[in-house]
């Protein structure tokens, strides 16, 4: 490869005398200066998102097809999938005798004939017509002695005859095909001539990387697929420099304009408040906490402010560390502040933080006895008018030292006397807006931050979604934990044995939880609502045991009194919704039930998962759903995400699982700022272009944040990547 790739470098200065073109250029170029591209043309190309010159070459191939492997029809055999490249011999339409349009396209190669079906798709009549040669790609079938495929999927090659050929996505009802995309890219990469390179040839050698011009080329008109591959790699890695470069000039410019407290940590005399607080808990750290608390303390002494991402499975105890981290600021005279996304959670931090700071005392000059007990209060939407008149006050005055709650923390009124430590729970369930408003708090500096998520994320992913962010892993369970046992269950006696052990659970003195995906009955979606749930339940599987409701509609103190009683045993099984998904904490529950769990993702299961298994009693957790009446999968994607949840309790093992199932799109919206730039690249098959794309954006920003000034067609890639207010920010200086 390495000589392919220094080949085809070399034939990247091989097109002299031509200007070079940057790609900001390219994007305010419109598409339709090409030849060729008339008003319908370029309407049908914006239906496709193309409304530029840099929009048409970005718009890669999905497949290459290599016709020197092409198969032939002669040799299909019914039940295999192929391409085929075949010429039109016929074109008919009629309708069906249930009314449905039917084009049917009689195709041959020279080896066979082939009948090509296609219902409700009247168009493809005036799509092809007899003497065209098409590529087809679908599975082959027999009906009534007659080769056919059903539906299959058609590009247009015109006159193609090269051996590697591009087959792009294209729009047939907006008449956009491969053959016209071809014919316009090429243009548009001829008139383009030699594109600037914005990388160092440094870094291209030590990268292994062909030049862009090189790989714009050979990615649309590759001389093989080996050289196709060089060009993606290099193009892929294009897309993550800008994303990695994105995310380290946040983190240069938030160090670079923060105004950081220098915390309290180390041996001092005045360092004393955690280690008492570790010393004086009833079980001991794991190794994972104690590595997490030093990271962190090492921040929070630093002349920067902490932005740290830290993350853990269920039940790896991040609570136990972030409470850590607000403990170095009341011991350095400072407060803290946690902010969960729900009441349910706050109060569940509230209720569990109390008791582990139960006689923990911090200095205090002016009191009698030189301290005083660190004092720990709750602020959310049920925080009474009154209770508020007496909390805020001393809250402002520095009375409060860890301020716990939800959304209501951040609301004008709420004002801190010195806030050093905010931690955000769940962060991606807050806006970009709501944790900076949290951040704002502060007086004079800038707080340092610890965002918490109990959603594993793949690393690569992380990487690429928080790397503006230092990054934290809890990878070790506390000891104790008991393992637990996930079925799915597939037949009506694997429900059965769902309700026969909740019965059982119940009888031996524990708890269980039902979680249904909806509150009330939903004619649109067919899924088992809460509430109906709750009166079968009690008339049928469950009768005679003592059930509960809970759920998001129910009023706040409604909420809790249900949560207390469940938390007292005074409620043997809770039916709910996904309000219990992360926060709720009741070590007697041993059994999860979950309906409908085909409705719910990966990260949810888990996470609901995680509510049992948190004593001392073996727990089960059953996944209902997801199957037809005769047992079988609804589909492949919930085979593959029921299975995996039945097979390991690995959090990250499945945070992978989920990354290949779904893709990156649900990952890259969970900052809900800027955009996605990945068109060729891929979190899940290029792991190590993301962390040689992350290297290289440290190396191109320097360690002062000012180093891309030298690298002036990469800023302007930058700039167009991000809104006009990110780009003034991250280029101030």
């Amino acid at each position: 490869m390495k000589t392919s790739v220094s080949n085809l470098r070399s034939k990247g200065a091989d097109r002299i005398g031509v200007m070079a073109r940057r790609l900001t250029q390219l994007a305010h170029i419109p598409v339709d200066t090409l030849d060729g591209v008339g008003p319908r043309s370029a309407a049908a190309l914006e239906e496709a998102g193309i409304t530029t010159v840099l929009d048409l070459i970005t718009h890669y191939p999905r497949r290459w097809l290599d016709r020197t492997r092409e198969a032939r029809i002669a040799d299909l055999r019914p039940g295999m999938e192929g391409v085929v490249v075949a010429t039109v011999r016929a074109v008919h339409s009629r309708r069906t005798r249930n009314g449905r349009a039917l084009v049917e396209v009689s195709v041959h190669d020279g080896t066979g004939s082939l009948a090509c079906n296609f219902f409700n798709q009247a168009w493809r009549a005036k799509q092809v017509h007899a003497g065209m040669e098409v590529t087809l790609f679908g599975k082959l079938d027999a009906y009534r002695g007659r080769r056919q495929m059903v539906n299959p999927v058609v590009d247009l090659l015109g006159d193609a005859t090269g051996r590697i050929v591009p087959v792009y996505p294209q729009s047939e009802k907006a008449g956009l095909t491969t053959r016209d995309l071809r014919v316009w890219i090429n243009e548009a990469l001829e008139r383009a001539g030699q594109l600037v390179e914005p990388l160092p040839a440094e870094v291209l050698e030590r990268q292994d990387l062909v030049s862009r011009s090189v790989a714009f080329r050979q990615i649309h008109a590759p001389e093989s697929m080996a050289v196709k591959e060089v060009a993606r790699k290099r193009l892929a890695f294009d897309e993550l420099l800008r994303l990695q470069t994105v995310m380290v000039l946040r983190k240069k410019a938030l160090e670079r304009e923060a105004k950081a407290i220098r915390h309290v940590v180390g041996d001092g005399p005045r360092a004393t408040l955690v280690p008492r607080f570790h010393a004086g808990l009833p079980f001991t750290l794991t190794g994972a906490q104690r590595r997490a608390v030093a990271e962190i303390e090492v921040d929070l002494g630093g002349p920067h402010p902490m932005h740290r991402l830290l993350q853990g499975d269920v039940g790896s105890g991040k609570t136990l560390v972030a409470l850590s981290a607000l403990l170095v600021a009341v011991q350095g005279g400072h407060q803290g502040a946690l902010m969960a996304p729900t009441e349910v959670l706050a109060e569940q931090h509230f209720l569990s933080v109390r008791p582990l700071l139960s006689g923990l005392k911090v200095g205090e000059e002016g009191n009698l006895f030189g301290e005083r007990e660190v004092r720990v209060e709750l602020l959310t939407a049920r925080t009474t008018a009154a209770e508020r008149r007496e909390l805020l006050p001393r809250l402002s005055k520095g009375d409060v030292d860890v301020l716990i709650g939800t959304h209501a923390l951040i609301v004008d009124t709420v004002e801190f006397a010195d806030l050093g430590v905010v931690v955000i729970d769940e962060q991606h369930r807050f806006g970009v807006e709501q944790r900076a408003k949290l951040r704002d708090k502060a007086r004079g500096h800038d707080p340092d931050v610890l965002v918490m998520t109990a959603t594993p994320i793949p690393r690569t992913a992380a990487m690429t979604v928080f790397g503006d962010l230092d990054m934290t892993v809890l990878d070790e369970l506390p000891p104790g934990r008991t393992p637990i046992e996930t079925t799915w269950a597939r037949a009506p006696l694997d429900v059965a044995m769902a309700w026969e052990t909740v019965r059982r659970q119940v009888a031996a003195g524990c708890q269980a939880y039902v979680v249904c995906p909806l509150v009330d009955e939903s004619e649109k979606v067919q899924a088992v609502s809460a509430t109906a749930e709750l009166e079968r339940l009690a008339a049928g599987d469950l009768s005679g045991l003592r059930l509960g409701l809970l759920h998001g509609q129910l009023p706040g103190g409604e909420k809790e009194a249900v949560m207390g009683r469940f938390r007292r045993g005074e409620v043997d099984v809770l039916v709910a919704t996904t309000v219990v998904e992360v926060g709720v904490d009741v070590p007697n529950a041993t059994v999860m039930v979950i309906e409908d769990a085909d409705h719910f993702g990966m990260a949810q299961l888990h996470q609901l998962r995680g509510r049992v298994g948190r004593g001392v009693d073996r727990s089960h957790c059953f996944l209902l759903g997801g199957t037809d009446d005769e047992g079988r999968p609804s589909s492949d994607e919930v085979a593959a995400r029921l299975g995996a949840m039945e097979r390991t309790t690995d959090g990250f093992e499945l945070a992978e699982v989920d990354l290949e199932l779904r893709g990156e799109g649900t990952i890259l919206g969970t900052r809900q700022k800027g955009r996605s730039d990945l068109k060729l690249a891929s979190l899940r098959r290029d792991k190590s272009l993301v962390e040689a794309a992350r290297e290289v954006a440290f190396l191109l920003v320097g360690p002062d944040g000012r180093g891309l000034s030298r690298h002036e067609i990469l800023a302007e890639e930058i700039r167009d990547l991000v809104d006009d207010e990110e780009a003034e920010f991250l280029f101030k200086s």
